[in-house]
């Protein structure tokens, strides 16, 4: 077919430039015509060449993204700020609590793929991922803005050249997420979240029940010198599936961290257990994740491995964390959270921490578009910084009347569009109580305050 056409257009291009040049044909302008028609060829050639590509290979684009926006106000009618699932005297060790009604800032962020897939069935996939948070509300945001590239990576796979354990695996490199990090929604807080720049390969088939992934992730001290790159933590992990059941190990060193702050670790380990159930702990449809993390130097930052510069050099800690969502009603459902944590030695010698949050959300629908959600939250904390102590609790319960396009859907249907009431207390012993003036800093003012809010969040 393509012949036929190519002969059609070489005869159409002919006819036209001798009819055209009849009445200067005694100008002798055949070598010019000769020339027109093996431009045309070339053009011909190419054209099929192209044609022939993308024959071979297929490309499409993807869009993806997730964004909060909205209005929280306190009991005064001041902005309500400094809330957050962070806001407790544990937060910056992590202690998170449940974030319904709570969150301020105003978060986008978007990632763009582009995706190939060549004859053979071997792939690629190139993403880039812009993120910006902001605290105003006001529309134009360009002085607080903080626009950022947070991934930019290529992975390509099914390769001809990988066979036997790695015939099903990929190769990527490039700043990114790891591709397995996990989280409690409800908190806002990752399991784990590895993540930097560096080279990995995912999905090697070790046994017919057990896959593995590996990767070396690079990543500097932001948090302690934001303009030092010489001093890098490289992080090398193996991340094991096992049918439910994930083990993930990962070894850690920092040359010369140690030299930047008196006593700072410059290596460590990181491990976690985790079982993966497809039930409500075997008891009713839905899903549920439990499981433990230790670690010790560089590896006592058990949520972002590897993240923390300024840990003791002698810091090791355990967590611990449960959540599932389940439908117990026919129009009830139930998503039930804890996570908890002990650490000691973290920041200086004789330090000591312990905070634990249990969190319960649950959804009524009332109709196919709306619901009624409910949430609870309760976190003690036992915190000595090594020269003062205060131990107590932390209060919040949450109504937010909801709109989405199906209430059915879940708890992960988005986007949702809701009004929250909030109202949040705690032990005064924990007022204004900070864990470190340097590192891990956070504190709370007085509780008892009741906070109303607007909000949407959306993903896809």
């Amino acid at each position: 077919m393509k012949n036929i056409m190519k002969k059609s257009l070489l005869s159409l291009a002919v006819g036209f430039a001798v009819s055209a040049s009849c009445s200067v044909w005694a100008q002798d302008d055949v070598t010019d015509l000769e020339q027109r028609i093996t431009k045309l060829e070339e053009r011909l050639v190419k054209a099929e060449e192209v044609a022939k590509t993308a024959d071979k290979k297929a490309s499409a684009f993807e869009f993806h993204g997730y964004a909060r926006a909205g209005l929280l106000m306190n009991d005064n009618l001041n902005g309500a700020t400094g809330t957050g699932p962070y806001m407790t005297a544990a937060g910056g060790l992590g202690g998170a609590v449940g974030r319904l009604g709570l969150e301020d800032d105003n978060y986008v962020e978007t990632v763009l793929d582009h995706k190939s897939v060549n004859e053979d069935g071997s792939w690629s996939k190139y993403r880039i991922m812009l993120a910006d948070s902001v605290e105003t509300n006001n529309e134009w945001t360009g002085s607080e803005s903080q626009l950022n590239v947070r991934q930019v990576f290529a992975e390509i796979g099914n390769l001809s050249s990988f066979t036997g354990a790695f015939e099903n695996a990929s190769i990527w490199a490039g700043k990114r997420f790891d591709r397995d990090n996990f989280d409690i929604h409800f908190m806002d807080s990752d399991i784990v979240f590895l993540s930097g720049t560096g080279i990995g390969l995912y999905d090697v088939q070790l046994s017919d029940d057990w896959k593995a992934n590996f990767s070396i992730y690079g990543r500097d001290f932001g948090a302690i010198d934001s303009d030092n790159t010489d001093i890098e933590n490289y992080i090398v992990t193996m991340n094991n599936y096992m049918g439910p059941w994930q083990l993930m190990l990962s070894g850690m060193t920092a040359a010369d961290n140690e030299d930047r702050s008196a006593d700072r670790a410059d290596n460590g380990f990181h491990a976690m257990l985790a079982y993966h159930a497809s039930s409500f702990y075997g008891m009713s449809d839905g899903f549920s994740k439990t499981g433990v993390l230790v670690g010790t130097g560089l590896g006592a930052e058990l949520k972002g491995i590897g993240s923390n510069g300024g840990l003791y050099k002698d810091a090791n800690a355990v967590r611990v964390f449960s959540f599932g969502a389940t439908r117990f009603a026919e129009n009830w459902r139930i998503a039930p959270s804890f996570l908890a944590e002990y650490s000691q030695d973290r920041i200086v010698d004789g330090d000591e921490f312990l905070w634990a949050t249990a969190n319960v959300r649950m959804a009524q629908e009332l109709t196919k578009n709306f619901e009624m959600v409910y949430e609870g939250s309760y976190q003690y904390m036992d915190l000595d910084n090594g020269t003062s102590q205060a131990d107590g609790g932390y209060y919040k319960l949450t109504l937010a009347p909801t709109f989405k396009l199906d209430t059915a859907a879940g708890f992960f249907e988005r986007p949702e569009i809701r009004v929250t009431g909030s109202y949040v207390d705690w032990s005064s012993d924990l007022d204004n109580y900070a864990v470190s003036t340097a590192v891990d800093a956070n504190t709370m003012g007085e509780g008892g305050e009741f906070i109303v809010g607007m909000q949407m969040e959306t993903w896809f």
